[in-house]
């Protein structure tokens, strides 16, 4: 039976499609604070927009989940004289997607349409008809208008958020898939967890903190700057990782990872190797399935911003495969959602208020 319920999947659905670019998560944030809200004792947001509940306030031990808000996106950089605009990355926005795609031009006064154009393939001939690729320089944005006045007057700007137009849909009744699943999955999955922890009146001996933070994708800053206002005990991030079984990914390099096969572990320096294999022991306990991933550096995830800061707060990761990952049409398997959701509700379960995790007692 799935833990998934209806009222969570609409709630997932309207999540995905709502946008919530890097440095303007507000929307989002509100949507989320108003699902998760039934569930937990205490609301809060940061002078940045991460936004965090508290079940079991005021207790001296402290745990951690969380995901992060942000999609990637652009900014409009340059307005032409003719009308075109040229933009630059919000985060780590693929361009080669961008041509024929549909976006969303966010203004002061409300949502300005447009299109990514790109020359008909009739007038690309000679070399240019095999050399003309997608690059940052080179894409437009079309809006319809004349000249650079007409833009300015339709209210879009330099520095004006530039979103993708595409919503969520669930393939062969497997896959959830849209854009920004990385990672408004894994604010959904953390809130699934309080609602699953408020729902079965479960009783926690420390204070947990869902936390949704904001701007990973430029950085990590969000995870930075909520690490230093909550001081936690624990912290257990979610985020998504690469299906490497797609065509033209080697697994060789970037790990053998499958979607539909579980949840994601992570070795890492920045993962505390006894909460880890606590996860691992939590997951065979429970027979939920999980695969096996290595960073050699950094993860790349929030979990480096919590474990590194404070003086070093015990961290693990746990990731969700993701196929085409910072695409519009990235997709996770609906059963590897659930079974993060179960494998943070239940590592949280056995966590005791206070436990020590230093490699060495002295």
């Amino acid at each position: 039976m799935s833990i998934i319920t209806k009222k969570s999947e609409e709630f997932l659905s309207k999540y995905l499609s709502n946008a919530s670019p890097t440095g303007f998560e507000t929307e989002g944030q509100k949507m989320w604070l108003e699902y998760i809200k039934p569930y937990v004792d205490e609301c809060h947001l940061d002078n940045y927009g991460t936004a965090y509940a508290i079940i079991n306030p005021g207790k001296d031990y402290k745990v951690v989940i969380e995901g992060h808000a942000d999609e990637i996106a652009w900014y409009v950089n340059h307005i032409s004289d003719k009308g075109f605009i040229h933009v630059i990355r919000n985060g780590g926005t693929d361009h080669h997607i961008a041509p024929g795609k549909r976006v969303n031009i966010h203004t002061k006064t409300g949502i300005v349409r447009g299109v990514f154009g790109w020359p008909a393939i009739h007038t690309r001939r000679g070399k240019s008809a095999t050399d003309l690729n997608p690059k940052v320089d080179n894409i437009f944005i079309d809006i319809g208008a004349k000249d650079k006045k007409e833009v300015l007057e339709m209210g879009v700007h330099v520095g004006c958020v530039i979103t993708y137009d595409d919503g969520m849909e669930i393939l062969n009744d497997k896959f959830y898939v849209g854009r920004a699943l990385d990672n408004r999955a894994g604010g959904f999955c953390i809130a699934e967890v309080a609602r699953m922890i408020s729902e079965n009146k479960d009783e926690l001996p420390f204070s947990l903190y869902i936390v949704n933070a904001v701007q990973e994708e430029i950085g990590l800053r969000g995870a930075q700057m909520i690490a230093d206002t909550i001081k936690p005990d624990v912290a257990i991030v979610t985020d998504v990782c690469h299906d490497t079984n797609t065509p033209l990914v080697k697994p060789l390099i970037q790990g053998d990872i499958k979607a539909g096969e579980g949840p994601t572990l992570t070795y890492a320096p920045a993962v505390h190797n006894k909460l880890l294999n606590q996860i691992i022991d939590v997951a065979e306990q429970n027979e939920i399935p999980f695969q096996r991933s290595a960073s050699s550096r950094s993860t790349g995830t929030d979990t480096d911003a919590f474990a590194y800061s404070n003086g070093g707060v015990p961290s693990a990761l746990i990731s969700l495969p993701l196929r085409y990952m910072h695409t519009t049409v990235e997709m996770c398997h609906k059963d590897d959602v659930e079974n993060v959701i179960k494998l943070i509700y239940h590592t949280l379960l056995s966590i005791e208020g206070g436990q020590d995790w230093r490699y060495f007692k002295v």
